[in-house]
């Protein structure tokens, strides 16, 4: 199915349902990477056609034509730019809430939404007033989603780049209370002490990201490339972690592919992998007084 055949088959009927099929197929023509929010082209298309169906309040009246054209529109971008579909519709979810994104940050997809859902049990129990640290904040996504899901709780969302800062404020819009934005390579600007860090840093190494599809060139590099190995943030990160963390902290720690290089680096370190109902993989879980006596070693 090419374009016009897309154009005429939406065209032909008001069906929401036989939009999906329709978008379904056209997506399918092509060779698509998923992985930025869905894992097939049906998802794919059904997040397509229900954005754009949504109901608006700031666009109430939006006829059935407009949200055809749009669905069209967004539908060749996604094939002809290769752009992600959470880009194209400034659209993200994570953990249960939608956010807002664009090409400043990385599309959301940490199995970490897992483990803040649950509250981070059975590892510890966080209460009202804790503290957490999320370095390399990005989009806040994570940060927000710690806020919603632990009430209570206050997080410290950091980064180094000013542009992800921005669409982090925007999503911390309305949790001012619980989420500070904060500027900050990796503990330059942090004091004090924290139940939780939690980081998911970029890990993939520089080989490897010149071989992913092409949907991954339009995130920004800051938040993907880790250096040689995928472990140059990783490997600054887990000297510092310790000084920041309560007697009975917790480091959780994405890294995603690089988990054997990780592993292979920092052999006496004894990290223990999460596993997860939903998968995902890469995320290990680290106490304050194992990140010390590793240090002491």
């Amino acid at each position: 199915m090419d374009a016009s055949d897309l154009n005429q088959a939406l065209k032909e009927t008001e069906s929401l349902e036989a939009w999906v099929a329709s978008v379904r197929q056209f997506f399918e023509s092509y060779e698509l990477f998923y992985g930025h929010g869905t894992e097939n082209p049906l998802d794919e298309a059904h997040w397509l056609v229900e954005a754009v169906n949504r109901y608006n309040p700031e666009r109430p009246n939006i006829s059935i034509a407009s949200k055809r054209d749009a669905v069209f529109n967004i539908a060749v971008k996604r094939v002809g730019e290769r752009r992600p579909l959470a880009y194209l519709l400034n659209e993200a979810w994570f953990a249960g809430l939608s956010f807002y994104v664009d090409e400043r940050v990385l599309i959301p997809r940490s199995p970490l939404a897992e483990l803040i859902e649950r509250q981070f049990a059975p590892w510890t129990c966080l209460e009202p007033g804790h503290r957490v640290l999320e370095i390399g904040t990005g989009s806040g996504c994570i940060a927000v989603a710690i806020a919603h899901h632990c009430p209570g709780v206050l997080v410290d969302a950091t980064d180094i780049s000013n542009q992800a800062l921005d669409v982090a404020a925007i999503n911390a819009k309305g949790w001012e209370e619980q989420v500070k934005i904060i500027e900050s390579d990796l503990f330059s600007a942090i004091n004090g002490q924290y139940q939780i860090i939690v980081s998911n840093p970029p890990y993939v190494a520089h080989d490897r990201l010149v071989e992913l599809p092409m949907e991954y060139q339009h995130e920004p590099s800051l938040a993907l490339e880790g250096g040689t190995d995928g472990l140059n943030i990783v490997n600054r990160l887990l000297p510092l972690a310790a000084e920041y963390l309560t007697p009975d902290g917790l480091l959780f720690l994405e890294v995603g592919e690089t988990q054997q290089v990780f592993d292979s680096s920092h052999i006496r370190l004894p990290a223990t992998w999460l596993e997860f109902d939903r998968g995902g993989e890469g995320v290990a879980v680290l106490t304050r007084e194992e990140l010390t006596g590793y240090l002491a070693d």
